[in-house]
């Protein structure tokens, strides 16, 4: 009997969202749909559903680190990324462990606020995340509120996307990928830029209103790229499209910001 092929694998590490629709719950579907075998390092509790955020429970860092570390040991992830981090404790312990683990590729989704406003990284923690998490990233994919934080300076053009990108490589990552989606406009930006070169992806703006977990989708379709063993440029594109597809056909879980599909084709 044909053994079946070994499937690639990705690790998430972020926080768990009860409602199905980001955190690790979006990963694991994303990374199913791209036909990655996913694995999880949860990072904090959140008790929420498509209206907000109703309780956050950290997970106690050195769990967090042990769980990276044990699923490295025996299951070789080709590529992860991390979203919601809690706090500067748990961002220092991610940071041990992914050094040790020297896991290939890594996309840093900075998470820092929901969707619906809750915030959901501790504002003493940027400092780390900067220090402890850019260098050791492939990739980092900010919003634009996050792109703000992170650079130091307002974004509200694709001018600013650029000089905020500029100022966020100087911490170390190799490349940034600023998503323009909350940018005023019939147009949606993307804007990835690298210490070489620089790429937009343009889009018309969807009628869908309010979302939920597009940024975690996005990552995590980027990583399931990288772990597949596909070039960066590439990864991002199908990345694009996929998280695209899946919003152009939410559907419309809840009575707040939307879920996607994540049956959709990648």
């Amino acid at each position: 009997m044909r053994q079946p092929l070994m499937p690639a694998v990705a690790l998430s590490i972020a926080g768990s969202d009860s409602g199905g629709g980001a955190g690790v719950q979006a990963d694991l579907k994303t990374f199913h749909a791209f036909g990655v075998f996913g694995t999880t390092a949860i990072t904090a509790i959140t008790a929420q559903n498509t209206l907000g955020v109703a309780a956050v429970h950290p997970v106690p860092p050195p769990l967090v680190e042990a769980q990276i570390r044990v699923v490295n040991e025996d299951l070789h992830p080709a590529a992860c990324k991390s979203g919601m981090l809690a706090d500067a404790e748990i961002i220092r312990a991610v940071a041990r462990a992914l050094r040790e683990a020297a896991i290939p590729a890594y996309v840093l989704d900075p998470v820092m606020v929901a969707t619906s406003g809750d915030p959901l990284l501790a504002d003493s923690a940027v400092d780390s995340l900067r220090t402890e998490l850019l260098p050791l990233s492939t990739l980092v994919t900010p919003n634009l509120q996050e792109a703000e934080i992170l650079a130091g300076m307002s974004v509200s053009d694709e001018t600013g996307m650029r000089r905020a990108a500029e100022r966020i490589l100087s911490f170390g990552p190799p490349a940034v990928l600023i998503k323009g989606g909350h940018m005023h406009g019939d147009e949606v930006v993307d804007l990835l830029l690298t210490s070489s070169a620089e790429r937009a992806w343009r889009a018309d703006r969807l009628p869908v209103g309010n979302a939920h977990g597009t940024g975690c989708t996005l990552s995590a379709a980027i990583a399931a790229g990288l772990a597949m063993g596909q070039e960066l440029e590439f990864a991002i594109d199908r990345a694009i499209r996929y998280t695209r597809h899946a919003l152009e056909t939410a559907p419309g879980l809840g009575s707040g910001a939307t879920p996607l599909n994540h049956w959709a084709h990648p």
